[in-house]
């Protein structure tokens, strides 16, 4: 740890920036005005650059107070955790699995993709949702052991993680009751006449959709398009579109929702991703999610 500058000015001023202000900040830390003001100045002087600058009647950040912040970020937010940790490293022995999950994932297949740790009985699993840059990111400061995704982490130098295919699933069309007979009744081409939900462009099989409409000559009417694949599910088994999903979350959209398939959605799957920091993957419970060999082409997940 570097004795250069005092952590607890590094807090002030995180506070400081936090708060927009060196009143609010004294504020908020029970403090004078003039205390802070102080403590601030000697983190400046500490690592030789300004971090504020006044701005009006007010203080805005310097490059430096930027870049100064986003390291006080990383540090404060894993000083904050240091109390669960402590409590994990004390506490009942138990394996630990913290996973984060994709927001194109389909939230059926979570649990299908997790099944393998799912029976161990010291499992402590810890399942955080986000969009898939801030995941890679968590990721990359070992917040989380694993990402299930369904794309492949991108190229980057200076982000050291690794992709695991897990596999695939062929993607079908669903309907609500209400919907069923029209929309089986000259399928695929009957979409054309029907209310259409998707998935958003941040989805990965969201283009070869798009692509598959193109393909067929379907100009579909889209009336929905959602983020999050549990609420377009919901609002299609509501009766507002028919809507595309994995084939093997088919049993349990028929059994939970009431919805029925129509019929294939051919050339277009959907792909899953274990994304590590490991190329060689240690953490045990992570071992357990990836297939026993690589597969030669996108298979889908056999798991109950």
């Amino acid at each position: 740890m570097s004795l250069n500058f005092n952590y607890r000015h590094l807090y002030y001023f995180w506070v400081v920036a936090q708060e927009g202000g060196i009143s609010r900040a004294a504020e908020r830390l029970g403090m004078a005005v003039q205390t802070v003001s102080t403590q601030v100045r000697e983190l400046e002087r500490a690592l030789g650059h300004s971090l504020l600058k006044p701005s009006g009647r007010g203080l805005v950040l310097t490059d430096a107070g930027r870049a100064a912040l986003r390291q006080a970020d990383q540090i404060f937010q894993l000083g904050e955790a240091l109390p669960e940790r402590l409590r994990e490293a004390v506490g009942t022995p138990g394996l630990r699995l913290a996973v984060g999950i994709s927001d194109g994932v389909p939230k059926l297949m979570v649990r299908r993709l997790l099944q393998p740790v799912l029976g161990e009985a010291a499992l402590r699993l810890l399942c955080h949702e986000d969009d898939f840059d801030g995941l890679l990111a968590d990721l990359a400061l070992h917040r989380l052991d694993v990402v299930l995704s369904d794309r492949a982490a991108p190229a980057n130098p200076n982000l050291k993680v690794y992709s695991h295919a897990l596999g695939g699933s062929p993607m079908a069309w669903y309907a609500p009751p209400a919907l069923l007979a029209q929309a089986r009744a000259g399928f695929p081409q009957s979409l054309a006449g029907l209310p259409v939900l998707l998935p958003t462009s941040h989805a990965a099989v969201r283009p070869r959709l798009d692509q598959w409409f193109d393909r067929l000559g379907i100009a579909p009417r889209i009336v929905g398009e959602f983020e999050d694949s549990a609420l377009l599910v919901t609002f299609g088994a509501a009766g507002l579109g028919v809507f595309p999903a994995p084939e093997l979350i088919e049993d349990k959209l028929v059994r939970r929702y009431q919805v029925k398939r129509i019929g294939p959605c051919d050339g277009v799957e959907e792909h899953f991703y274990a994304i590590g920091t490991e190329k060689r993957v240690q953490h045990p419970l992570v071992q357990r999610l990836l297939p026993t060999r690589q597969p030669a082409g996108s298979r889908p997940i056999e798991r109950q």
